[in-house]
């Protein structure tokens, strides 16, 4: 795992959780990439129903955020 997102990654995730609601499909892609890219794993785009997984991507995603860039 990063501990820190990149510079423009941080940037889009500020703006993504300063807009909170549902997920829209750029927003779902962006957070499966992401999660893909900072915890080392093949890309998944897990089912959209799934929103447990999807909820836990964006709280891991979230961690890495407070650490800043």
């Amino acid at each position: 795992m990063v501990k820190k997102f990149s510079k423009d990654d941080y940037k889009d995730w500020k703006a993504f959780i300063s807009n909170p609601g549902d997920l829209n499909k750029i927003e779902f892609k962006m957070v499966c990439q992401f999660h893909s890219k900072y915890y080392k794993h093949p890309l998944h785009y897990p089912c959209p129903c799934n929103k447990h997984t999807i909820q836990r991507y964006i709280n891991d995603l979230s961690s890495i955020f407070k650490n800043g860039y």
